[in-house]
């Protein structure tokens, strides 16, 4: 009850401030929580659920955490496939993760698309429903959703789990229990909750035409492609298996069926240094083999388990730093054409993991006030 009280007080002063901010309820909460002696400081999920209609109508926008999550009407839902081997004999040496580990390939199994993964037992239905319920509680309207499917190479798992994958994940949009994929697309065409688009990831090796064709069946609008750097000299070190003209040939075809193309591009790799990686941006922006409509840069880190691991404890391989990350980067988007969406800098990966590399969680930050401090907007 007190609770309850608490609640209904904060709402009611809010309002009846005139243009009431975020840290107003902030400050709110704490006083009011002090005030009836409550074990924690009220959610704003909690006072969320506790607005009428038209009390959302004007509460809502300073109590909904990370507006940008929806600013542009789209909610993003990521899942994850369930941990599958690598398709090619071994990993690539600086990939963490895969079945042994108890995590989908390439990711460490702590990150947060990864843990909610984990903690639904890589069911996307039920995936795709807790994350709805979380974006719902912090006052989001999710009513166009788009997709992401992560976990590593998705064409490279078996193609009736594929299908059934995003069947799933669909009728979580839906609410409903369609009998096949095709019966799952349609529901989601006219579903109060719409699905604009999907994403899925893969190696270049496995997006040939035979790949994208049932990625196109299954309605997928988005590919991302691990190119990380476009050098046969350096995909033989690291053990990547596949060569630039798979980049090139996954490139074309995909954009042949209209599918967008995110790059994850991969600074500081072996074999290669600031030279080479400012070199492999250009070719990308410019080379029109390549010209990627979005991108994402993933420095290299070392991470135990993996060869690039025991290549930085013997000394053969240094990742780059914090600092050394931050001014390559900030040359790289000095270049990066006005057509090219910077979708991502650095992964979700907790530092205690990472046992060299780029530790800081606001490399984009620290990338952007260089930028500022020479009079560069980006």
């Amino acid at each position: 009850m007190k609770n309850q009280d608490a609640l209904r007080e904060i709402i009611t002063t809010l309002l009846s401030m005139q243009s009431p901010t975020h840290e107003d309820a902030n400050r709110l909460k704490i006083k009011v929580a002090a005030k009836y002696h409550l074990e924690a400081v009220p959610a704003n999920a909690d006072l969320i659920s506790a607005l009428t209609p038209l009390e959302a109508k004007k509460l809502l926008s300073i109590l909904r955490r990370k507006n940008t999550r929806t600013i542009s009407g789209v909610s993003v839902i990521a899942i994850m496939t369930k941990p599958y081997p690598c398709p090619q004999p071994e990993p690539c040496a600086y990939c963490p993760g895969g079945p042994t580990q108890g995590s989908p390939q390439s990711y460490t199994g702590y990150e947060p698309a990864a843990l909610r993964g984990t903690q639904n037992s890589f069911d996307p239905y039920e995936q795709v429903r807790s994350r709805f319920r979380q974006l719902t509680a912090i006052g989001h309207k999710v009513d166009k959703v788009e997709l992401i499917v992560m976990g590593g190479t998705f064409p490279a798992t078996p193609i009736e789990y594929q299908k059934w994958f995003i069947q799933r994940s669909l009728d979580a949009l839906t609410g409903k229990t369609s009998a096949d994929l095709e019966e799952a697309k349609i529901n989601a065409e006219v579903s109060k909750t719409r699905n604009v688009g999907i994403t899925v990831e893969t190696r270049p090796d496995w997006a040939k035409q035979t790949h994208i064709d049932a990625m196109l069946d299954m309605g997928v609008t988005r590919i991302e492609l691990g190119v990380q750097n476009p050098d046969d000299e350096i995909y033989r070190l690291v053990g990547r298996t596949h060569t630039v003209v798979d980049v090139v040939e996954a490139t074309r075809i995909a954009k042949d069926a209209g599918l967008k193309i995110v790059y994850h591009m991969m600074p500081g790799m072996p074999g290669s240094n600031l030279q080479k990686d400012q070199e492999a941006f250009k070719r990308i922006f410019n080379d029109p083999n390549f010209k990627p409509d979005m991108l994402k840069i993933y420095p290299c880190l070392t991470i135990a388990g993996t060869k690039t691991y025991e290549w930085y404890q013997n000394g053969t391989f240094e990742p780059y730093s914090t600092e050394e990350a931050a001014n390559l980067i900030a040359e790289i988007k000095k270049t990066i054409p006005l057509w090219i969406r910077l979708m991502r800098v650095q992964r979700d990966i907790p530092a205690r993991l990472i046992l060299s590399g780029v530790k800081k969680s606001d490399l984009r930050e620290l990338v952007q006030s260089k930028l500022k401090a020479q009079g560069i907007q980006c």
